[in-house]
């Protein structure tokens, strides 16, 4: 079996688009779709269901996906293998980020790698959807490595960053100030200003206060939590963000009852972590320094 079928099959579930799939693999779409008609022929089953709009995967494909990309991560682990014993660690990896990474200087620690490993091309991609987005990709095999702030699921490798408690912001002059510090029940009746949907710091505060029984109103929803600050200083609403990110025209309180801290981790896939580039890269970034402890 050719290889590059099984990396056709992937890369098409992945995107649910022939065409964007194509584009993907810098190849003719008409090759993309021959090649997947040869695949299926060749296993004897149908692995897509094809409508003018997407592409999807039949029961048989569903089955068969995980053991394509196992089979694809084994062969590029050969290929590093066979390439490192001459010309040492090369392959691809593709990591993924939020947004705004305030904890690190991500593009100085990838440059930095670049230099040490010049044979490893590095894939970097930001999610709109945050740490829920990323850690799915990882899942998928879609990325090698990823960001987090929320609990990684069960089947991937995580390498804790840093823990951060988390403390309320609030303007200048708020009435809040002077009490010195702040619990969640005061804070839930307040407008709130906060990061977008899917991103760890948001579900981790909806959580704490469900626990409660309490919920909130969040007026704004920023793409960057390094922005949140602004919003706040502003006037349009208080927020939670971990201790020790900058916060010009903001008043920081410790929030008492706040039970878990900020945690950013580093996830891999249990296949992907086993490849040298991918654990080179993961050991650069649990090395590089941190803005924020």
């Amino acid at each position: 079996m050719d290889i590059r079928l099984l990396e056709y099959f992937v890369i098409v579930a992945d995107e649910r688009s022939v065409t964007r799939a194509a584009q993907r693999l810098y190849a003719a779409q008409s090759t993309v779709s021959a090649g997947l008609r040869s695949l299926e022929q060749e296993l004897g089953v149908s692995l897509l269901e094809r409508t003018t709009r997407s592409v999807g995967l039949t029961p048989a494909g569903e089955d068969l996906l995980a053991a394509a990309r196992s089979i694809i991560d084994g062969w590029e682990s050969m290929r590093e293998a066979a390439s490192e014993s001459t010309a040492g660690v090369r392959g691809r990896v593709s990591i993924g980020t939020f947004t705004a990474m305030p904890l690190m200087d991500l593009p100085r620690v990838l440059g930095q790698f670049r230099r040490d490993f010049p044979l490893v091309d590095v894939h970097l991609t930001a999610s709109p959807s945050g740490s829920t987005g990323l850690v799915d990709d990882v899942m998928q095999g879609r990325l090698d490595l990823a960001f987090t702030t929320v609990p990684p699921p069960v089947g991937l490798i995580a390498h804790e960053l840093a823990q951060v408690p988390y403390v309320a912001l609030v303007p200048h002059g708020h009435e809040l100030v002077d009490a010195g510090t702040v619990d969640l029940a005061a804070l839930a009746d307040l407008p709130w200003v906060d990061v977008l949907p899917g991103y760890g710091n948001r579900v981790q505060i909806d959580r704490a206060l469900a626990q409660r029984g309490l919920s909130r109103r969040i007026v704004a929803e920023i793409e960057a939590m390094p922005s949140i600050p602004e919003y706040v200083a502003a006037g349009l609403g208080i927020a939670a963000i971990p201790d020790g990110m900058p916060a010009p025209g903001c008043v920081s309180l410790p929030i008492v009852d706040m039970p878990e801290p900020w945690i950013l981790s580093l996830v891999a896939g249990a296949s992907a972590a086993r490849r040298r580039p991918v654990d080179a890269l993961r050991r650069a970034i649990a090395a590089a320094p941190l803005r924020l402890v």
